[in-house]
């Protein structure tokens, strides 16, 4: 049996990439798991985590470490740098809540 439905809305993978060479960029110098586990239970906390609603996952090098941290969503493609919870919060309630993309954390 298929469906046309997507398994989730929203798929958010986090680059939480890191590397032995402290001069080569990498993701979880900017605490990435950190971030992605506040993530993860944030969307859990307000019940959006589940079938059909948005997935928060780990993701390896996504290639693009030296613009970040990094994380981008899915099914849009869309890419998003951040700095802090603040941050995650506003792609929360902005993309993830309210269907908008967040220019100003926007890659």
């Amino acid at each position: 049996m298929t469906t046309n439905k997507p398994y989730y809305q929203y798929h958010v993978f986090f680059c939480t990439n890191s590397r032995d060479d402290p001069n080569k960029s990498a993701c979880q110098q900017y605490n990435a798991q950190a971030m992605r586990d506040y993530m993860k239970a944030k969307t859990k906390a307000l019940g959006i985590a589940c079938q059909y609603g948005v997935r928060i996952n780990t993701a390896g090098c996504l290639n693009r470490c030296e613009l970040g941290p990094v994380i981008v969503v899915y099914p849009q493609g869309v890419w998003y740098s951040y700095i802090d919870e603040e941050d995650i919060d506003e792609i929360i309630e902005q993309h993830l809540l309210k269907h908008q993309i967040v220019d100003r954390l926007q890659l």
